[in-house]
């Protein structure tokens, strides 16, 4: 199994403790929204934000968001719009934490900007170290997405991936599904050998067509699925519409075929 593989457990556990979360606010029943939802650790050093919180600071620009793993995870895949962090120097990966030095460069030291981070869900305690440095470095505004990438997959979040994570995905995980969105006519002339077409033109009719000739793995909803195209918008859109089918392990390639096809490693997947 590839290293990133989602797990349908942990992501019901993250599900689970966002509405208990939301049952101790005291709402009631029909007011429920996993997206209004928050983990609520104790001794957090700076606020959560639910999902729809961050759907909404993705949308406006309105801060900058970190992702808090280290750039092999990011590469592999991230969500949408996120940044990645250089590793703290001498840090074991057991109490990996990003550094703030990279924060401070990329931020101009501006004390004063909108930050958000995040990692690898309920569980994972990245970005909470990482708060915890960045408030002791001077940062006034930063908030966590705790939930993660779990939840945010399980509620339709749109993930991106780097091309050192196609390369290895193309290496080690050969039961991912690569999925050309470009013309039929652009597809026969030049393809990815083992990527299969799903144009990005009439989404709708595609996708259930797709579902039904095998191009999308019905059986098995967490397969890995990389989508590439002529540009990353088309693709970004694709990614979108197949992740609203319920395929839980999404993510898209932001640039174009050709991009891809300037890297050799490509043309070698069997």
């Amino acid at each position: 199994m590839s290293m990133d593989r989602a797990k349908p457990a942990a992501r019901s556990a993250a599900i689970v403790v966002a509405l208990w979360t939301l049952l101790a606010m005291g709402q009631e029943p029909a007011q429920l929204s996993v997206y209004d939802a928050v983990s609520r650790e104790p001794d957090d050093p700076v606020p959560e934000i639910t999902t729809q919180e961050l759907f909404d600071v993705l949308a406006t620009g309105e801060a900058v968001v970190f992702d808090g793993r280290p750039f092999d995870e990011f590469s592999l895949g991230h969500i949408d719009g996120s940044v990645s962090l250089t590793a703290k120097p001498d840090v074991p990966m057991s109490i990996y934490v990003s550094d703030v030095a990279e924060a401070d460069r990329l931020l101009k030291k501006n004390r004063s900007a909108n930050i958000v981070l995040y990692c690898n869900g309920v569980y994972c305690k990245k970005s909470k170290l990482l708060a915890a440095e960045l408030v002791a470095a001077g940062y006034l505004n930063v908030r966590r997405y705790q939930l993660g990438i779990p939840l945010w997959r399980a509620l339709g979040g749109v993930m991106a991936i780097e091309p050192a994570g196609l390369r290895h995905i193309l290496a080690n995980d050969h039961t991912a599904v690569f999925i050309d969105t470009r013309d039929p006519q652009a597809f026969v002339d030049n393809h990815i050998p083992g990527s299969v077409n799903l144009p990005h033109t009439d989404l709708v009719a595609g996708i259930k067509t797709a579902k039904d000739d095998g191009r999308l793995p019905m059986t098995d909803h967490n397969t890995r699925i990389i989508i590439f195209g002529s540009n990353g918008n088309e693709a970004r859109a694709v990614a979108k519409a197949i992740t609203a089918e319920a395929f839980q392990n999404v993510a898209y390639f932001d640039g174009s075929f050709e991009q891809l096809m300037s890297r050799p490693v490509f043309m070698r997947r069997l």
